[in-house]
């Protein structure tokens, strides 16, 4: 027993079922006789607000006290946020929280610049699920890093990259594209249809590094909470059925919800706070990087042959040797000559007294194995 109302039904326990005496029985309790006889005033007062809050509480099934305090402060019933975590805690309305295998996420040693107006640059990545009757499909989700808005949520069973480029030449004819683009390496982002695609729009697209999603955080972000508050909520019996409620939940995001980083607004206020004017996409043309050059010209060359066959790269794109970083050509470079002469005489040179033998084993695999030889061997094999 915690709280004096607790303890004044145990002393009302004792009174009513074992006949003990007032004071006795608080006496056992640990409450003074005063404060039994108390009565709160809060009770009248807090009704409207904890029957508003379960309301809310049951509309929204994975929000958590912060936002159904600012949903109350827009409604003006309350003022201070500890009268509402009081009413939250006194409901039992805490969430469980969905915690899944924790990991060490590293993030980029220069961090990326923050933009600084609407519409200057999006993050993209993908969100799969299932329907009732087993079928897999993919919700491409589309973030404003600025306004934190969704402008686009594309729901289909397949989405290559051609499918996203013509999902982003529908978003254009209601609103302007991006400069920017941050996306993953998956292969939607680095075919040559979406490539070609930016090249033609003119966006610069900014690639995060394979296996930090964090550099990613603001699609990331919002894609934690599609999948908390929509997904995991929803039941859905088609394809229709699925971009009708993801829809929905879009719309409701971008107007209803509020944002703890936007000091409690929805990104539509915010939007509006900012004004539409700054929505506009920067007018000058971009300026590509030397490995967005490179990238570029190995987009070209491919759609103007589609048929030129792939090289092996370290990125997965369409380019040959331009897309390899600088060290490992300069490296293959100096290794050239000295391979060559090593294939001529079957061994591998090297310095300092290190001896490439090659082994039958080895050889099957493609490899050789070395051994240090010292000077006494040396010695003794000069003498044989």
């Amino acid at each position: 027993m915690v709280t004096a109302e607790q303890r004044r039904r145990a002393v009302t326990f004792l009174r009513t079922s074992r006949r003990t005496s007032l004071a006795r029985a608080c006496r056992l309790i640990g409450i003074g006789r005063s404060s039994y006889a108390y009565t709160s005033r809060r009770a009248p007062r807090d009704a409207p607000v904890r029957a508003r809050l379960r309301v809310l509480a049951g509309e929204r099934p994975r929000w958590g006290v912060p936002r159904l305090h600012w949903l109350l402060l827009r409604e003006g019933l309350v003022r201070s946020h500890k009268r509402t975590e009081r009413l939250y805690r006194e409901e039992q309305l805490a969430l469980r929280r969905r915690r899944g295998r924790r990991t060490r996420g590293g993030a980029s040693r220069v961090p990326p610049d923050v933009p600084a107006r609407p519409g200057e640059r999006w993050s993209m990545d993908f969100v799969h699920d299932t329907l009732a009757d087993g079928r897999v499909f993919r919700c491409l989700t589309v973030v404003d890093d600025f306004t934190r808005e969704c402008p686009l949520i594309a729901v289909d069973t397949s989405l290559p990259g051609s499918r996203v480029a013509e999902a982003l030449d529908c978003l254009a004819g209601r609103r302007p594209l991006p400069a920017w683009i941050v996306c993953d390496n998956g292969p939607e982002f680095t075919s040559r249809a979406f490539l070609a695609w930016t090249q033609r729009r003119g966006i610069r697209l900014q690639f995060i590094r394979p296996g930090k999603p964090v550099e990613n955080a603001y699609v990331e972000s919002f894609n934690g909470r599609l999948r908390d508050e929509c997904l995991n909520e929803q039941w859905f019996l088609s394809l229709a059925d699925a971009r009708e409620l993801i829809e929905r939940w879009r719309r409701d995001y971008n107007a209803v919800r509020p944002h703890s980083s936007l000091a409690g607004r929805t990104p539509a206020e915010f939007l509006m706070a900012c004004g539409h004017h700054s929505s506009s996409p920067d007018p000058r043309p971009p300026v590509l990087m030397a490995g967005e050059r490179s990238l570029a010209r190995n987009v070209d060359c491919h759609v103007s042959d589609p048929h030129r066959p792939r090289s092996r790269c370290c990125c997965r794109c369409a380019g040959g040797r331009s897309c390899r970083p600088p060290h490992v050509r300069r490296r293959r470079r100096a290794a050239a000559p000295v391979a060559r002469a090593a294939v001529a005489v079957g061994t591998r040179p090297t310095a300092g007294g290190v001896r490439a033998v090659p082994l039958r084993a080895t050889q099957r695999r493609g490899g050789l194995a070395c051994r240090r030889v010292g000077a006494a061997s040396r010695g003794a094999g000069a003498a044989r």
